[in-house]
């Protein structure tokens, strides 16, 4: 268990109910149907839902998303993730979150080539 504080996580996730609630309220056909593909993405399938939720744990490290982050570790945790799983998780997005980059730069310094080629 770690003695770190730096976000306190249950706290962020109850403290955005009510404005979740707000966002239902003024936005109710979106809402509704964002709830409602939520519901199919968890829904009985090949995965089981712990594996979803640390499908969904990797991508909100991956999109640096803090409350995807609360929502989906504590999802996880509820469907039997253990700390090293957690951990495991998060190293994958790590390294998928850098991956990308690494790829798209060496896309920037192909069209910087290519144009470089063109303006002759």
């Amino acid at each position: 268990m770690s003695d770190t504080q730096f976000k306190d996580w249950p706290a962020m996730a109850a403290n955005l109910t009510p404005a979740i609630r707000e966002l239902h309220k003024a936005a109710p056909g979106v809402m509704k149907a964002f709830r409602e593909m939520g519901g199919a993405a968890h829904s009985e399938g090949e995965l089981d839902p712990k594996i979803k939720e640390l499908l969904a744990v990797a991508i909100s490290v991956a999109v640096r998303c803090d409350p995807c982050i609360t929502y989906h570790v504590e999802g996880a945790r509820k469907h039997g993730a253990t700390r090293g799983e957690i951990a495991e998780t998060i190293g994958l997005a790590v390294y998928m979150g850098a991956g990308p980059s690494a790829m798209y730069a060496a896309q920037a310094l192909e069209a910087y080539d290519q144009y470089v080629d063109k303006a002759g």
